[in-house]
């Protein structure tokens, strides 16, 4: 049959066959038969959010609507996955007669038919006061450093139109937001494992992925897309870190960089943890950033110095029961007079991480944002586990900031040497 069809027939017939609706699978094309106003797909990793987003972008486009919102956990997210260079990209998937131009400097993507999407980003909720929209998509709502702010800021400028609506993709965390999402009856909520995608995955990532999480609580979130209540052993819970958490931190008195630094690097290797803590006047911690990393160990230090600097800190604390003096030696490499403290673990995991974690119980110890990798460790280790990496760095930060009785004394101020250690005023040993 196809040999009767003329050279345009077969060209028509490819382009429809090649369309979006002939291979999305369940789940990634919202339903024409039901009305909704925030459509949350969660799923996964690899499971086919960004190519469902794209798409429902363009198909809104088509259908007339002018003005887009696309916001991403951050800057950098929202230019290279939704925007330009993923493959399930907007400029990526949209048709040739349709692909928009890019502007980068202005945020911003015009369409041939005169439709505008303008990039925001969930660091910086402000953007979104004040813009109308009539759509927008959401990518990764769950790992934004400001979401509820950013929700907020979204809801009051989608006015646009008689249908607004809100396409949300995200691998899902139990964090407010996306409860009140789910409770919403006029959410459509849809989850799908990575394995419904497999076709369009590399078989090499679907055998790492099984390998290193199938059977796991992770991995029912990172590939099942389900959302986990607390671990019950762990111990740190997230109502507790949601109680405390603060938009902005007050005037610090101190502020340190922690490192737990990964021993190899490879594909499969461990992150360094890098986590910046501050202490106030009050003697309550503020977490002020995570820039944990995976790379070498010229990356790592180089990304501590860059912590060190941005946040103004006093020191850094490392930890050298794995590297040994290639910690200090690592970052000297890239600071030679950088304030740096090392510190050993002489006992287990769980005796250093249980102070930390009553002081959160306590009310002393406040997020400043939302660091969801971060937290993720923290509500899911359970002591016998090993500990991970950004877990470790946020503990030896709070420890130093914060010794108990038990712990003996740090440093204060006054203490601190340029281009040293000082083992003579403190020896970097918590008894722990």
């Amino acid at each position: 049959m196809s040999n009767r069809l003329s050279k345009e027939e077969r060209r028509l017939l490819d382009e429809y066959a090649s369309r979006w609706a002939f291979k999305a699978h369940p789940g990634q094309i919202p339903p024409k038969d039901r009305e909704w106003f925030a459509y949350l797909m969660r799923s996964g990793r690899g499971g086919g959010k960004t190519r469902a987003g794209s798409e429902w972008v363009l198909q809104r486009v088509r259908e007339g609507y002018r003005a887009i919102a696309l916001v991403g956990q951050t800057a950098a997210d929202v230019r290279d996955t939704m925007i330009e260079l993923g493959d399930s990209s907007i400029m990526k998937c949209a048709r040739d007669k349709e692909r928009p131009l890019y502007e980068p400097s202005k945020r911003r993507l015009t369409f041939p038919n005169g439709a505008v999407a303008i990039a925001y980003n969930g660091d910086e909720p402000d953007q979104l006061r004040g813009p109308q929209h009539d759509s927008a998509w959401v990518d990764e709502l769950a790992k934004f450093r400001y979401p509820d702010e950013c929700w907020d800021n979204l809801l009051f400028g989608l006015r646009l139109g008689k249908n607004p609506q809100i396409f949300v993709t995200t691998t899902p965390r139990p964090i407010p937001i996306i409860r009140k999402l789910l409770a919403s009856p006029d959410t459509i909520d849809v989850q799908f494992s990575t394995y419904e995608n497999a076709e369009n995955l590399s078989p090499i990532f679907l055998a790492k992925i099984k390998e290193r999480y199938e059977g796991t609580r992770i991995g029912r979130q990172e590939i099942g897309g389900e959302i986990l209540d607390d671990n019950p052993g762990a111990l740190w819970r997230r109502d507790l870190i949601e109680a405390q958490r603060v938009r902005t931190a007050p005037p610090l008195v101190r502020i340190v960089v922690g490192v737990d630094p990964a021993v190899t690097n490879n594909p499969g290797s461990d992150e360094t943890g890098i986590v910046i803590v501050g202490k106030a006047a009050d003697n309550h911690c503020y977490v002020l950033a995570d820039m944990s990393l995976q790379g070498s160990p010229n990356a790592w230090a180089r990304k501590s110095v860059e912590a060190f600097e941005k946040h103004e800190a006093d020191r850094i604390i490392g930890e050298v029961n794995n590297g040994g003096d290639l910690v200090e030696v690592n970052i000297r490499t890239v600071s030679p007079n950088i304030p740096y403290t090392p510190v050993h673990a002489s006992r287990g995991k769980l005796i250093r991480a249980e102070p930390v974690s009553a002081l959160y119980e306590q009310g002393k110890v406040h997020h400043v944002g939302t660091f969801p990798a971060l937290e993720d460790q923290m509500c899911e280790w359970v002591p016998g586990q090993k500990s991970p990496d950004r877990m470790d760095a946020l503990v030896w930060a709070i420890a130093f900031l914060q010794p108990l009785d038990s712990w003996g004394e740090a440093p204060s101020e006054s203490d601190a040497v340029v281009g040293g250690s000082i083992p003579e005023i403190y020896s970097g040993e918590f008894p722990f």
